[in-house]
């Protein structure tokens, strides 16, 4: 059974969204699922529509002991299973101060039992308190949201550094499997540049005895999407409100990056060496000569035809009407990362994330006029 954090202490970088949609996109590729609200706001509760059930019978109960894990779990779908949280959440950190052990509850809790689920999923809290502790001893590997801004870059390495403590005292299985981009502006200096500081620094570690050392910046990117907003009002997951929106093909996108990682399927991070770079910048600049060179060649081709020409002639093909046509095709090689969004819908057993609970009490607006992205 995988244990997943989705953790990062700067708060709106995408957590929850990631926490619920990533789990309905796992359980829709057959996956069973249980997903467990750390977070005292209660957003991953509330996204399902299980605010009701929270009370009296959630993970803060789990944490102060007054309840089991197993009569804590509410069933979302057939593939999913929700651990709820309460405001009342907030408050176990003060409680548990004084309690030995605080810190490995919840992996105690997970251990007590013989669950039927493929993963766990943690939704932490935007903090490194006690619950965000208790979510990475009980998991063996953390996905990270970031948003491409630098107060969420800078957020980012102080949570590497509590991950590395965690790793080295309490839990050695601990390891950080990717970071999730979400809230993505890919027209925009800022998010390729915030990208290319973590790829950076994660490739600069790759040698290195530290639980990041094997990450990766997964390369299905979360694009802003409205109906990723809206979907929780609503108390449905993407896959269900919007199925063949921008939110629900990244997302998908993404979890089948995940299972790729989870089975040992994805391929190892590569790290261009600083020879390969030049390499490749040479034969870049070798290549930008040549077709340089070649257009030149072309236009004073061109500008030395025969005056007597007649319009039987066929026409010439112009350097810039080649330029134009070469740039309209796809770059060879080019990788598509992103699913079609005509087939999310169909993709995975789509009876996995129908709820089977009462329906929320909002009525969601017509298909029609919330597909479109």
């Amino acid at each position: 059974m995988e244990c997943i954090a989705v953790i990062n202490q700067k708060g709106g970088v995408g957590k929850t969204s990631t926490a619920v949609n990533l789990g309905a996109g796992l359980g829709q590729r057959g996956k069973r699922m249980l997903l467990i609200d750390l977070d005292p706001q209660g957003h991953l509760t509330t996204h399902f529509g299980l605010d009701e059930a929270a009370p009296d019978k959630g993970v803060y109960e789990v944490l102060t002991g007054s309840l089991p894990l197993s009569e804590a779990i509410h069933t979302y779908s057939p593939s999913i299973d929700i651990v709820p949280a309460h405001v009342d959440l907030a408050a176990a950190e003060t409680e548990l101060v004084s309690v030995v052990g605080r810190e490995v509850i919840l992996r105690d809790a997970l251990r007590g039992g013989d669950w039927p689920y493929d993963i766990v999923m943690f939704d932490c809290p935007p903090s490194l308190g006690v619950l965000s502790l208790n979510a990475m001893c009980a998991a063996n590997r953390v996905l990270i949201p970031v948003q491409p801004h630098f107060l969420a870059l800078q957020g980012t390495g102080k949570l590497f550094e509590t991950i590395l403590l965690v790793n080295q005292r309490i839990n050695a299985a601990l390891s950080v499997m990717g970071i999730a981009i979400c809230l993505n502006d890919a027209g925009t200096r800022l998010s390729s540049e915030v990208v290319d500081d973590l790829s950076a620094f994660l490739d600069s570690h790759r040698d290195s005895n530290v639980p990041w050392c094997n990450a990766r910046i997964f390369n299905s990117r979360i694009r802003r999407n409205v109906k990723l907003a809206e979907c929780p009002s609503y108390g449905q997951s993407i896959f269900e409100y919007a199925p063949r929106s921008n939110g629900a093909t990244d997302y998908l996108a993404l979890a089948d990056e995940v299972l790729a990682v989870l089975s040992g399927r994805a391929l190892p991070v590569a790290v261009e060496t600083t020879d390969q770079i030049d390499d490749e910048s040479s034969d870049a600049d070798v290549e930008t000569a040549e077709a340089d060179v070649s257009i030149a060649a072309e236009t004073v081709d061109g500008m030395a035809g025969d005056d007597a020409s007649t319009s039987e002639d066929a026409p010439r093909e112009t350097p810039m009407k080649a330029a134009v046509e070469s740039a309209s095709k796809p770059l060879k090689g080019a990788e598509v990362h992103r699913a079609p969004a005509e087939d999310v819908a169909m993709a995975g057993d789509a009876g996995a994330i129908a709820p089977i609970r009462k329906a929320p009490a909002r009525k969601p607006p017509s298909v029609a006029n919330r597909q479109a992205s």
